[in-house]
């Protein structure tokens, strides 16, 4: 009989979920993320390292889709890349406009914090625009966990 170890197959995983409109988006992208991360072996976490990096993905994944839905009619696909190095997670909408910063950033102020977020927890994030201008996709790459 053979054990398998957790962590995604030899070569990577990639997971979607189609989504349509904003009600409840965001909790069931985390959801997804919850269950993928717990096949992948991110979770249970094996040390407060490896807690702290699944946290942040939750996180993460939940930044992305808010501003999905504030600022692009909503998210229509949630894809997660998972290799042994890394984490790659996409958000798809239908709005070609790039997401920006908002600048100065003011720490202190409501809201406008979401891309700094992105970009201070990622290991890297970008946007790519389709081809046909149609709407892009939100990226970000986090580093996975550290093998106990």
């Amino acid at each position: 009989m053979s054990t398998s170890q957790p962590g995604p197959p030899q070569g990577g995983q990639l997971r979607g979920l189609v989504l349509f409109g904003t009600r409840g988006v965001v909790g069931r992208c985390r959801d997804f993320t919850r269950m993928a991360l717990l096949e992948w072996g991110w979770l249970p976490a094996a040390d407060e390292e490896g807690q702290a990096a699944a946290d942040d993905v939750l996180l993460l994944v939940g930044e992305l889709v808010t501003n999905a839905c504030l600022h692009a009619g909503g998210p229509e696909r949630l894809l997660l890349h998972c290799t042994e190095s890394a984490l790659r997670v996409e958000v798809a909408d239908a709005s070609p406009e790039s997401p920006r910063p908002r600048l100065p950033h003011q720490p202190g102020r409501s809201g406008g914090h979401g891309l700094h977020i992105v970009a201070r927890l990622s290991t890297r994030w970008g946007v790519t625009v389709r081809e046909d201008l149609t709407g892009k996709s939100v990226w970000l790459e986090i580093a996975a966990p550290s093998a106990p």
